[in-house]
């Protein structure tokens, strides 16, 4: 009987129950091959619980005996660890004690370093309190300075006071004159005494500050190029006035030279005229006019010393000439004496020459005395028998010669040789 179709295939219920029998044999099969692997599986589990059991006790008996020698080896670490221990905290104790002599010495040390430095600290700042108070006295001066200069009669005072001293130290006194009259009624601040008879040099101090100033204030605030060119434009004019004014004033054909000085009291703005106005110092040089700074002023005035100094000397020079004579006949004197006493000299040196002879002599003299003999002196001066009957007078009378002491012998010998 059919119980169902399976891919075109009836399957009946024999089929079925077969392969339901089937089914469960193979299962039964499977248990089986089961319950056996897993009761060899089993078995082989007791078998390694049981080497691993006997292995753990193996192994325990060896750790309890690791233990039991660790125990051993502990008390004795122990008793090395507390020896060192006692040793460590001796040296620990050495070193603190010497760590803190040390750091006391340092600190003694650095306290005394640190008054010293205090010490010097003070007085740097004594010196400094000093140099701001020479600061404060310089601040003041140069706002005095800067009072005097923002008066246009002041400022003109300040500048002839300078060109006067820059004067008064590089010529003698009689060779300048400030504020002289001239023939035209003008008077320059200062006019030099020139060598020769020549015109004086006039010089004449100018200090335009307001148009310097204002032409620095249009640079520096940026205030656009119209200001600036306003403000050069008026510092030109205003040299041009100057220079106008010198040479329509103080150039005085004979009386005064064909070039004057126009002195400025400032190097920069001596600098920025040079430098930024070259047609003013050109129109000064057509003018005749020679724009001078603090220290060409003083180097014209020391070449203007120098001539003036030529010029004293070439006065002079016949009063040299006169002494240069003077001079060279106190020479040939002096020559004359010279080889008079050079002649003395030589006859001195003749006569010590002659003395040196002599004692040569006199040595050689008194060596051969030496060398004789004295036992044959005396033979030849022992004196002849007198005469018998006659009187002691006498005998006396007609006596030898006798025998002369060493001296006298040679006292009469050496005025011999000199003869």
């Amino acid at each position: 009987m059919p119980l169902f179709e399976l891919n075109g295939h009836q399957v009946t219920l024999g089929q079925s129950l077969i392969a339901v029998l089937a089914a469960l044999v193979l299962l039964a099969l499977w248990l089986a091959v089961t319950l056996r692997r897993a009761a060899s599986a089993r078995d082989r589990a007791e078998a390694e619980a049981a080497a691993r059991a006997a292995q753990a006790e193996a192994r325990l008996a060896e750790i309890l005996k690791a233990q039991s020698e660790m125990q051993g080896r502990m008390g004795a670490m122990t008793e090395l660890f507390g020896a060192r221990q006692a040793e460590l905290n001796q040296s620990i104790g050495q070193r603190i004690d010497g760590m803190t002599q040390r750091i006391g010495t340092t600190l003694t040390d650095q306290t005394r370093s640190t008054h010293e430095n205090l010490a010097r600290l003070q007085e740097r700042l004594a010196v400094i309190d000093t140099a701001q108070a020479n600061i404060q006295s310089l601040a003041r001066d140069v706002v005095g300075l800067q009072a005097i200069l923002s008066n246009k009669q002041t400022r003109g005072a300040f500048g002839q006071s300078r060109m006067e001293t820059i004067i008064r130290d590089g010529l003698p006194m009689g060779a300048f004159s400030f504020q002289p009259t001239l023939s035209n009624g003008m008077r320059p601040d200062c006019t030099v005494l020139m060598p020769n008879g020549a015109p004086d040099l006039v010089i004449d101090a100018k200090f335009p500050l307001e148009a310097w100033n204002a032409m620095r204030e249009a640079d520096s605030a940026g205030s656009g190029e119209q200001a600036a060119q306003a403000a050069q434009q008026r510092f030109r004019r205003d040299i041009e006035v100057h220079l106008r004014d010198i040479s329509d004033k103080y150039l005085i054909p004979g009386e005064t030279q064909d070039t004057a000085f126009l002195f400025v009291p400032s190097e920069s703005i001596f600098a920025e005229i040079h430098e930024r106005f070259e047609a003013i110092v050109h129109k000064a040089q057509r003018s005749r006019v020679v724009i001078v700074s603090p220290s060409l002023l003083m180097l014209s005035i020391q070449v203007i010393q120098a001539l003036l100094k030529d010029a004293r000397m070439r006065e002079q020079a016949h009063l040299i000439q006169g002494e240069v004579l003077r001079l060279m006949e106190d020479l040939s004197r002096l020559d004359d004496r010279v080889r008079k006493l050079q002649g003395h000299f030589g006859m001195a040196q003749k006569d010590v020459d002659l003395i040196l002879t002599s004692t040569d002599k006199l040595s050689k003299r008194g060596a051969k005395i030496e060398a004789l003999e004295f036992a044959q002196l005396a033979e030849e001066a022992r004196p002849a028998a007198p005469a018998a009957g006659k009187a002691g007078e006498e005998a006396d009378t007609v006596q030898g010669p006798r025998f002369e002491p060493r001296s006298s012998t040679l006292r009469l010998r050496v005025v011999d040789e000199d003869d």
